[in-house]
């Protein structure tokens, strides 16, 4: 086995540890087909009810203007689709999603797809490695994974492949920071919490693991796009953080706005 093989399994063991720890997943087929809308006695309850604020903040400001226009399905790629969850939603509005991942745990990756009630096509692989037809969908989305990138020009111009002409990117739950030090330090502060928490810092594959503004208009320049941002509101206490922050002299929080990228040389 390669060294890059065994860091990938290396990767995916820790990660399969991590998220079972986390109490993610269930025995039940309704769990996930009412996700991303959990329940209170979830441990993950927190953290769901953010992500469907981003879901459905992304369903009626970018989804339905498309499908309006567009009256058709959509193709869509479903990036990081982790339990799948994503593609049954788009497929319930009568979408043709492409569930990819690396991870095929059969409770909160590729494998938790027999839960749901419609049929989608999984893939497990890379980002960077997409084995699909070029300019062959309408919609690429990030879900909660962009900053498992190990390069995101690399990342994009896969992407940039396999979407029509008029195609588009969206990057939902990625944390996105003003200035690139602070990001630096929120992966610091998470490695060493994983090697604190689990004994390992979960670093055997490389990743950028978040976004900041530099960043972003270096991407608009290097591959001719055009970044459009979204502001979700997730409440008081979640718009209040970054002076909670400055009032106790920490880390300036990210934020999980929504972007939609296009590109200009198609």
């Amino acid at each position: 086995m390669t060294a890059e093989a065994l860091a990938r399994q290396q990767f995916l063991e820790e990660y399969r540890h991590i998220r079972h720890a986390e109490g993610r997943g269930s025995n039940r087929s309704e769990y996930y087909r009412a996700l991303p809308f959990s329940g209170r006695t979830d441990p993950l309850f927190a953290m769901w009810s953010m992500r469907a604020r981003t879901y459905r903040y992304f369903e009626k400001r970018i989804l339905e203007p498309i499908e309006a226009t567009e009256k058709r399905p959509l193709d869509i790629l479903d990036l990081g689709a982790g339990n799948c969850w994503l593609s049954y939603r788009l497929s319930s509005r009568r979408h043709r999603p492409v569930a990819i991942d690396i991870f095929s745990d059969e409770r909160d990756g590729l494998r938790a797809a027999h839960h749901y009630s419609s049929a989608f096509p999984t893939i497990e692989c890379d980002f960077d490695q997409l084995p699909l037809p070029s300019r062959s969908f309408d919609m690429a989305i990030f879900n909660a994974s962009v900053h498992y990138s190990a390069d995101y020009i690399r990342t994009l111009s896969e992407i940039r492949r396999c979407l029509r002409p008029s195609g588009s990117v969206v990057i939902l739950d990625s944390p996105l920071y003003r200035r690139h030090e602070y990001g630096v330090r929120m992966v610091k502060e998470k490695h060493a919490e994983f090697l604190r928490r689990y004994g390992f810092p979960s670093t055997a594959l490389p990743s950028l693991e978040f976004l900041d503004m530099a960043t972003l208009r270096t991407l608009e320049q290097s591959l001719r796009m055009t970044w459009t941002t979204y502001k979700p509101w997730y409440g008081w206490r979640w718009h209040l953080r970054p002076l909670t922050a400055l009032l106790h002299r920490r880390r300036p929080p990210s934020r999980f706005w929504i972007l939609t990228g296009r590109f200009h040389d198609r």
